[in-house]
């Protein structure tokens, strides 16, 4: 199966990319540069010469606060450029995975990890424009698309929490972290390997949401204080705060645990504990960011 990757400049798209070359498939990865997906003439042109059996979608605007007063321009990206690659997959006879966010729910309320059919509630720009590209890929391709929310992604590429705290670890003697928001750690690597598990199981009987994270949940506080333990750093040196401490235009969920339940219905299990990937990512990371 030829599988055509958008977004691959990204840090989940650069994942996905690797993990399908290192598992043989025939792939191909598009950045920004090379595929504008906000265009109907070059997203219709890229499906069409590179013929994929699959689409991946990893492109995405995810500047969250910026969103709030940028809303046009994510929703051009978030949910016009979803619709127009399930169009041309439509059209051209290939299937469809979205990646998607844990901001498409509210956040609030909540002790217990949203399934895949909870309703969406949406509180931000941010969470609304993916909701919308969700809602899209959906309409135009049902029957051969799954949408995969996922959450709290770090990895070896780009900008994330793991390596923000990693570097300033090395910068500040303390480190103030917020201790009221629970969620999912979840390594962008493990969520480019079950797209590569999902892909081929992709059909009539199997499609719609997904939630693609690492097990368990944490706070970001917590989370910190796992990363100064495994590189070697005191975790006290990582203090509680509450999110008053770091006013945002757009509000971050008080709670964004996803649910696994649709994954033994595709015959695969949900994905490890976010613990134990972390540990096995650390070493890859701090490698990068030493080059």
């Amino acid at each position: 199966m030829r599988w055509l990757i958008a977004g691959a400049g990204g840090m989940l798209g650069r994942d996905v990319v690797e993990e399908l070359t290192r598992r043989g498939e025939t792939v191909t990865g598009l950045d920004r540069a090379s595929l504008d997906i906000t265009s109907p003439e070059a997203v219709d042109a890229a499906v069409r010469e590179h013929r994929p059996g699959l689409v991946v979608n990893c492109a995405a605007y995810t500047a969250v606060d910026d969103a709030e007063t940028d809303e046009a321009r994510a929703l051009e990206i978030n949910g016009d450029g979803p619709r127009l690659l399930a169009r041309a997959c439509a059209a051209h006879g290939a299937r469809m995975i979205h990646v998607s966010t844990d901001y498409v729910f509210s956040g609030e309320a909540r002790t217990t990890p949203y399934p895949e059919d909870h309703p969406t509630g949406p509180r931000t720009a941010y969470g609304r424009t993916k909701l919308a590209g969700e809602r899209a890929v959906l309409e135009e391709l049902p029957g051969a698309s799954a949408v995969l929310r996922t959450a709290w992604l770090y990895g070896v590429h780009g900008s994330n929490f793991v390596r923000t705290m990693i570097g300033l670890e090395a910068r500040r003697d303390t480190l103030d972290v917020v201790d009221d928001q629970r969620g999912q750690p979840t390594w962008s690597a493990d969520v480019a390997e079950r797209i590569a598990d999902l892909g081929p199981r992709l059909g009539p009987e199997e499609h719609g949401v997904f939630h693609a994270t690492n097990s368990g949940e944490t706070t970001w506080y917590d989370l910190a204080r796992e990363v100064f333990s495994l590189i070697g750093a005191d975790p006290d040196r990582v203090r509680p705060t509450s999110s008053a401490a770091f006013p945002r235009p757009a509000p971050r969920p008080a709670y964004s645990a996803l649910g696994h339940d649709r994954w033994p219905e595709v015959s695969l299990e949900p994905m490890r504990a976010w613990k134990p990937a972390l540990q096995e990512a650390l070493p890859r990371i701090r490698k990068e960011m030493s080059q």
